[in-house]
């Protein structure tokens, strides 16, 4: 019984795996690059990133109090309240640069450029 369950892993394992290159590269035909923003002792790391056309930028609050990811100028979707560990994700399909802040502590600033 355990090679069976051992087949039925490995046979499904490939097509979870194309599943998610299918829904990351539906319009792209290519999967998505993602890149991370780490938010610490309030300030996002790195505070200015630079990245392809179509990449994904997810930010992760690592602080122990709540921040946004608020897009200076509405150029993206603003995110809701981050707690610990929360993460948040946009796909930036234009070039640009995206200013962007936490609405809960608006010191806290960093951009985004797409090229």
């Amino acid at each position: 019984m355990r090679w069976r369950s051992t087949i039925a892993a490995a046979t499904l394992l490939p097509l979870a795996i194309a599943a998610q290159t299918t829904a990351s590269s539906a319009t792209s035909g290519k999967p998505a690059m993602t890149y991370q923003v780490d938010i610490r002792q309030f300030h996002f790391r790195p505070a200015q990133l630079v990245v392809p056309v179509g990449a994904k930028v997810t930010w992760t609050n690592h602080d122990e109090e709540p921040h946004t990811v608020t897009s200076a100028g509405a150029q993206f979707k603003d995110s809701p309240a981050l707690d610990t560990d929360d993460s948040y994700s946009a796909v930036f399909t234009k070039p640009g640069t995206y200013a962007y802040f936490c609405s809960v502590h608006p010191f806290m600033t960093a951009t985004i450029v797409v090229h």
